[in-house]
Formats: C-alpha cells, structure tokens, sequence
C-alpha cells in the first residue's frame, strides 16, 4: 500500500524503518541522540516536507560531481551529497545500517565522541573519494566512469564506520552469506556488492574504507587533543548549562546509573583510563559510557 508522506509516497519501507528504530531505542538502556539525529536529518531530507522544502536544496543541487565541485569549489556539493539518497531502499537500507553501527558505537564511545567521528569521516571519506578520481584522471585519464560521476547516499560514511567498529574484533561474521572475518567485513562488502548490485560508487565505497583506517591510524598517532572534539564539548556544555542550573537550583543531586556505574558518585579506585572494547578508543576515568 502506498502511503504519502510529506512530498514522497511511500511504499510501505519508511514506516518499517520507523517501526524498527522506534523498538531499537526503546529496548536499548541508552538512547544515543547522534544516531538518531543523523537518522532524522537524512530521512528529513529524503521526504522534503513542506515547512522544509524551501530551505532543502534540490538533489541537483547537491550530486557529488568530482569535476563540478574542483571546478567550482563547491562545499555544498561535498559535504551535503552524503545526506540524499535517490530511493525509498536507498535511504532505508543505509538508515538501518546506520542504527546498528550508531548504537554500538555511540554507546561505547558516548555522543561527543562520536559526532566528533562522525564529521571527520564525512570529510575523509568525501575528500578521499575526490582525490581517487582525480588521481585515475590525472595518472590514468581514466575520465569517464569516476571524474564525471553523480553519486550521492550516506554509504561511504557507513563504509568508514563498518571500519572503525570491526578494527579490534577477532570474530567473525556474515556478509551477505559469505562469512568472513570481521576486521575484513568493510572489504567483503565492497567487492560483493559491486559484483552483484548495480549502479553503485565503488570509489565512494572504497573512499569510505580507506577514510575509516586513516582516521584509525591518525586517532592512535595523533595524541593532542582534538579541536572538533573540544568545540563540541562546548557546544554540549552550552546546552547542558541550563537543566543543570535548574537541577542544582531544585535541589535534585542524585547521581545517574548508566551501564559502567554512577556518574557523580566517589570514583576511587577507578582507573584513570579505560579502554573501549567497540573501538580504539582510550577514554578519560571521569567520562561513563
């Protein structure tokens, strides 16, 4: 049954992917709002309603065109592409991907942390991407199929991501059938999926692998603190600044139980840095994930 929801009509997908998000939150003791934000800009995006519309740029506007965006320097093109998707399955098998990693990485990592990564792979990935089709162009005047191509959806990110989380694993899983190892799972999938589905970005794809082990190697390698980090620790502590006023003011001190302990209670005894198990994360004592 088809069902219009804002500009787009539905065929029955985007409310499975609302049933299916709405009982990933309610059964996960966290609810990571980065995930779900992302989530929301790219589904709002895809359905353009029409107290949006005026401010949504077309999808014209945005298709990430290597030879448009080094011609013309835009930005727009290169960080906007990633959050339009060109169908119903597009958006809804790149949002389901999205929630599964999100969850598992928002939740180890906690939301800081992750919208920092999340904003450096958009960057890398894009910027990789760009570079790839460039350098076929320049080295190989390999022109046609990469340098001119149209592509947009959210998958080199989630390429990236795929990355990041398997980086420490020794398990192993599944890929469409194919069990592998889990640390090569992002490859697996690349070649798979350009054997068998059409009208992929296998550049967008690989740029995505490719971002994930390089933010991977400069996360290890780099040791000062990270300015995207610290920017929106700010930002956090701006918002957080009033319901804490509020809470102190009322009286309501009582510590928060999260999954690893108390926040705000007595920490003797704890380390002073722990390391997550999901990522390559080490993070200070004082933060509970």
């Amino acid at each position: 049954m088809d069902v219009r929801i804002g500009r787009r009509v539905s065929r029955g997908m985007l409310p499975l992917l609302a049933l299916h998000t709405f009982s990933e939150y309610y059964r996960s003791e966290r609810k990571p709002p980065v995930t779900a934000a992302l989530i929301a800009a790219n589904t709002l995006i895809y359905l353009r309603p029409s107290f949006l519309d005026p401010l949504i740029p077309s999808i014209d506007e945005v298709w990430f065109n290597p030879h448009l965006i080094l011609k013309h320097k835009d930005l727009k093109r290169f960080f906007l592409s990633a959050f339009y998707h060109i169908g119903e399955p597009h958006l809804v098998y790149n949002m389901i991907s999205l929630l599964w990693k999100g969850i598992q990485l928002e939740t180890a990592m906690g939301s800081v942390e992750f919208a920092s990564m999340a904003a450096s792979l958009l960057a890398l990935s894009q910027g990789i991407t760009l570079l790839l089709s460039k350098s076929l162009l320049l080295f190989f005047d390999y022109e046609r199929s990469y340098y001119n191509e149209y592509a947009v959806g959210f998958s080199g990110v989630l390429f990236a991501m795929k990355v990041v989380l398997n980086s420490q694993s020794d398990n192993y899983t599944y890929v469409h059938g194919v069990i592998v190892p889990s640390r090569y799972a992002a490859w697996a999938e690349l070649l798979l999926i350009q054997m068998f589905v059409p009208g992929v970005s296998f550049l967008g794809h690989l740029g995505g692998i490719l971002a994930g082990l390089l933010y991977l190697r400069l996360r290890r390698s780099y040791s000062g603190s990270d300015p995207l980090r610290f920017l929106m620790r700010g930002f956090n502590a701006a918002f957080n600044w009033p319901l804490k006023f509020l809470r102190d003011l009322l009286g309501f001190r009582r510590g928060r139980i999260s999954g690893r302990g108390t926040v705000g209670g007595n920490r003797t005894g704890r380390s002073a840095v722990w390391r997550c198990q999901a990522c390559t994360f080490d993070n200070s004592g004082l933060l509970s994930v």
